[in-house]
């Protein structure tokens, strides 16, 4: 399995994202897309991101992601929260330090696109990818089929799903499911 450290990649994402111009990068039928004048903050608020968003803001990390970065945000959608959280609400104050914590194992830093975890994939071999997140794990990534599979060093799995969207501060990715197995809720 090769590692590949996100600061090691920042600089290749950070040319790839200047690159981008008028013209759409196409890797194995994906696409660049244009950056947005809008924060990795903003673009979690709404949407399918309602959860997120509220355990962005319940963190006190939403200064983090409205900031320069760059990161990446494997950004879990509410049904992944539902399916795996189960009673688990980490937009309430009781779960704080819970909801950092998910929120640190779902963040690169770097800005590194979907192309740029291909062209990694491409560059790994059969053993994958690994990244180190801002909570200090380890994400896997490999392909099943066409699809971009992420695996959390506890053994979580999701997949890329939906576009990504490359904001001022760094890119999106929605994710399936949660990168951390929550702990069960306290009865």
């Amino acid at each position: 399995m090769r590692k590949i450290f996100s600061w090691a990649l920042a600089p290749l994402a950070v040319a790839a994202l200047a690159g981008c111009g008028d013209d759409t990068a196409k890797v194995e039928g994906t696409t660049a897309a244009e950056p947005s004048s809008r924060t990795l903050a903003a673009t979690v608020q709404g949407g399918d991101f309602d959860t997120l968003g509220g355990t962005l803001t319940n963190a006190g990390l939403t200064d983090v992601l409205e900031g320069k970065g760059p990161y990446t945000l494997f950004a879990p959608a509410d049904a992944a929260f539902t399916a795996a959280a189960g009673a688990a609400d980490f937009t309430d104050e009781a779960m704080r330090a819970q909801g950092a914590a998910l929120l640190r194992a779902h963040i690169v830093p770097g800005a590194l696109t979907r192309a740029d975890i291909i062209k990694a994939l491409d560059g790994a071999g059969a053993g994958g990818v690994e990244m180190r997140t801002m909570a200090d794990t380890l994400l896997t990534f490999s392909r099943d089929g066409d699809t971009l599979v992420v695996t959390s060093a506890d053994g979580a799995r999701a997949r890329l799903s939906g576009e990504e969207t490359v904001a001022s501060n760094g890119v999106l990715h929605p994710v399936d499911g949660l990168l951390v197995k929550p702990a069960a809720p306290a009865a």
